[in-house]
């Protein structure tokens, strides 16, 4: 079982993603651990993408192709995978398939955790953090018994200067403009499953099994 997994920043897509690893035993594959392993492991392509980093220039898509190439050839890919923050464009979801046809594979899923912009920026800007000792609560979703005080240490709480409305929503709108037209791509290849990612975790991941088990 091939997945890729979507969703916008807060919509809870960690979560998800760690619940469907423990489930259907598949390894969770994200750009950054790709990147990190291939530039450890010294690989051929690993090194080609390092020596556009130490040069401050975006890594180009054949050679970020390559290195999902390289982690999908890997053992514990044989019963299947899920990409995570992959791809980020749609010249990268279009490289993917001829990639994946190569390998005599094909996508089975692509779910899509969708919550409301709204909802998405009151998740994200409620966050805050222990001086101290570095605790996270949320305003909304999980406060501390006493405003600003941290219920472990008793520490001043602050807010991330990129958790403020203003950055956030620039960061939102940036990453929706940006998954639009992978969403439609799979939704025009009949694959895309968008999950109602508001609800319970529970039930969120209630519904994203189903569909995995080919049950919705």
């Amino acid at each position: 079982m091939n997945v890729i997994l979507m969703g916008l920043p807060g919509a809870g897509k960690g979560t998800q993603g760690e619940r469907i690893v423990e489930e259907f035993g598949i390894p969770h594959i994200s750009t950054g651990d790709m990147f990190r392993a291939a530039i450890r492991e010294q690989t051929e392509m690993g090194l080609l993408a390092k020596s556009y980093m130490d040069q401050g220039l975006l890594v180009p898509d054949e050679v970020v192709i390559g290195i999902v190439k390289e982690r999908l050839n890997k053992p514990d890919c044989e019963q299947g995978f899920m990409l995570d923050g992959f791809p980020r464009t749609l010249a990268q979801a279009e490289s993917l398939d001829t990639m994946l046809l190569q390998l005599g594979r094909q996508i089975d899923h692509v779910i899509n955790i969708d919550v409301d912009r709204s909802l998405l920026l009151e998740r994200l800007t409620g966050r805050r953090i222990c001086k101290s000792c570095g605790a996270t609560y949320h305003v909304v979703f999980n406060p501390t018994k006493e405003e600003g005080v941290c219920d472990k240490c008793s520490g001043e709480l602050y807010q991330r200067e990129d958790d403020n409305e203003a950055t956030v929503a620039t960061r939102l709108d940036v990453n929706i403009e940006q998954s639009a037209p992978i969403l439609t791509y799979y939704k025009d290849k009949g694959l895309l499953r968008n999950i109602n990612g508001q609800q319970d975790i529970n039930v969120v991941f209630g519904d994203v099994a189903k569909v995995l088990r080919g049950q919705a």
